[in-house]
């Protein structure tokens, strides 16, 4: 049996294994061609994130696995967010123990901050049109697809999908 996973706010000693764990689950997934990619760099900035929204982090047995960012609407890192939705972004797990749980503890931890926070009715977020286990996921944990909200990276044909969960109905 697999030890309890824990998400807690990361801290600043933190964000190079936030960032390994983002490039590693990127390139792994295929979702970029090289590490090296101008996007994935960006990603990879976690103390620039944390300056616009809170990241955290999944550990087990004292070892960071995953890491998700949720960014308040109109904020630095908030893509696609209205007013009263928090957005859940760069939801990573380190592709050594993916489908081990922590996907579902860290999208579980944005809700629960959600909840908690005045003003919220709902968590968003995007995610690319194919990728199977993020759209899986999404599904198995409430969100629903929103495609009028659906849109393309600019400048190229690369369709992200963005899904919603309305506070009210959990």
């Amino acid at each position: 049996m697999l030890s309890p996973i824990t998400v807690r706010p990361a801290v600043p000693e933190d964000y190079d294994a936030v960032a390994r764990i983002t490039q590693d689950s990127y390139v792994t997934a295929g979702y970029y061609g090289s590490a090296d990619h101008p996007y994935l760099q960006q990603l990879k900035n976690v103390a620039g994130r944390a300056q616009h929204a809170d990241v955290l982090v999944a550990e087990r047995d004292g070892t960071i696995i995953g890491s998700v960012t949720a960014a308040p609407a109109g904020g630095g890192f908030s893509d696609i967010g209205l007013d009263g939705e928090l957005e859940l972004r760069t939801l990573v797990v380190d592709p050594a123990v993916q489908r081990s749980g922590a996907g579902t503890a860290l999208v579980s931890a944005v809700v629960e901050q959600a909840k908690a926070s005045d003003g919220i009715n709902a968590v968003c977020l995007t995610t690319g049109a194919t990728w199977e286990s993020a759209n899986a996921l999404y599904n198995r944990t409430g969100f629903d697809r929103v495609p009028e909200r659906d849109w393309f990276v600019p400048g190229t044909d690369i369709k992200l999908f963005v899904y919603r969960l309305e506070l009210s109905r959990t």
